[in-house]
């Protein structure tokens, strides 16, 4: 937050308007993109989900977890991340492992 002080310098005053905006979805994912490497040193994929929360964003991020020969052997993870308006990382947690080729088309449904 920006320091505003009177003419006089005697006092400091603060505005609403001083006050940072809340962040931006782009800028979420940025950031827990940044939290998430640093945290397993994974290498990100992109993020596949944004949702808006009550005190921030859940961001779901695919990582590379293990690398393979041929790399449609690959195997990748989703994991879960909350952040706040302030950009802390409040949570994160693997959801889901997975192969490259794997699809998940048609949820868990046996045919």
């Amino acid at each position: 937050m920006a320091r505003k002080t009177t003419s006089d310098d005697s006092e400091d005053v603060y505005s609403a308007s001083d006050e940072q905006p809340p962040l931006s979805a782009a800028q979420a994912a940025a950031v827990a993109i940044e939290h998430l490497v640093e945290l397993t040193s994974k290498h990100v994929q992109g993020v596949t989900r944004m949702e808006p929360t009550e005190d921030g964003w859940l961001v779901e991020i695919e990582v590379l977890e293990d690398r393979r020969i041929p790399s449609s052997a690959d195997i990748l993870a989703l994991y879960e991340e909350e952040i706040d308006l302030d950009g802390n990382l409040l949570a994160y947690r693997r959801t889901k492992r997975f192969g490259r080729g794997n699809t998940d088309i048609g949820g868990n449904e046996r045919r």
